[in-house]
């Protein structure tokens, strides 16, 4: 989990950060977010989220929180929802310009477990590195596939509905602890997040710094942007007159990818059958 940089929006799904973090909320307030160059040492770029409309009375039912949803094949190895459940530690840098303590959870893809936890902001506008230890959760249906293994969650404004009590499982889902700091009521308020960190066992090792190939990789089992390079694509003429392509993925998608079609020249091109994970069709009808 690398630099993040982040969207806009004012829905209850806004939208995917880099890294596919996602923007979620449902109430009055705003914020927007972008990639910001104001990062700790060791880092080149973060998230910096600006409360544009404050809510300072968040109903029982609302929320305000960032999510990264860890594929389930990621996360295999830790056994949740079994006796032998690992022990994992979250890290990463925050800053923020309101202090208090703050909160999030982890959920499973169901939302039928979760684990609030809270973590103190002490000095406005500072970079502060935190750490989080969390034990294995031995029940629950945790995801060891391409779905959602273990979600992320971030809490910058929590209804009482989604608060719970913060250091230990429950059976309903929490996306924030009771009594965390409500950064969506103060407008103006800024916060900042980069060099999130989840890995198995109880102590935090140094951030995780990939090959610029390697990261880029990973990215793209989720997405990528083909420029009609003749080399990533074919396509042949039918006795019919329509042209069949077919276009080969640079890698392997997580799952079957929703594909768009844009800048076509001199031709109608439309989409044919989803080829699995690896390829698509698309035709032209002129």
């Amino acid at each position: 989990l690398s630099n993040i940089c982040v969207i806009i929006g004012n829905n209850i799904f806004s939208g995917f950060f880099v890294d596919r973090w996602i923007e979620y909320f449902s109430g009055g307030g705003v914020y927007s977010a972008q990639q910001s160059s104001t990062a700790p040492a060791g880092f080149s770029n973060s998230s910096v989220l600006t409360v544009t409309t404050a809510d300072s009375s968040i109903a029982a039912g609302d929320y305000y929180m960032i999510r990264h949803n860890i594929e389930g094949y990621n996360v295999a190895d830790l056994g949740w929802g079994t006796a032998n459940a690992s022990t994992v530690t979250l890290s990463f840098w925050v800053r923020s310009s309101v202090t208090g303590t703050y909160g999030g959870s982890l959920t499973n893809s169901a939302e039928t477990r979760s684990y609030p936890f809270t973590y103190s902001i002490s000095t406005a506008n500072t970079w502060e590195q935190k750490s989080i230890t969390i034990a294995g959760d031995t029940s629950g249906t945790w995801l060891v596939t391409n779905g959602r293994g273990i979600g992320i969650n971030f809490g910058l404004g929590m209804g009482s509905t989604y608060s719970g009590t913060a250091g230990s499982w429950a059976s309903t889902v929490y996306l924030s602890a009771t009594g965390a700091t409500n950064w969506i009521s103060t407008n103006g308020a800024t916060f900042y997040i980069t060099g999130v960190q989840l890995e198995k066992g109880s102590t935090a090792t140094s951030f995780d710094y990939r090959p610029y190939g390697t990261e880029l990789a990973l990215c793209q089992r989720y997405y990528e942007t083909n420029k009609n390079d003749p080399n990533g694509y074919w396509y042949s003429i039918r006795n019919d007159g329509i042209a069949r392509g077919l276009l080969q993925f640079i890698v392997e998608k997580r799952a079957a990818p929703t594909v768009t079609l844009t800048n076509q020249v001199n031709a109608t091109w439309a989409l044919g059958s989803s080829l699995g994970t690896g390829r698509f069709e698309y035709r032209d009808w002129e």
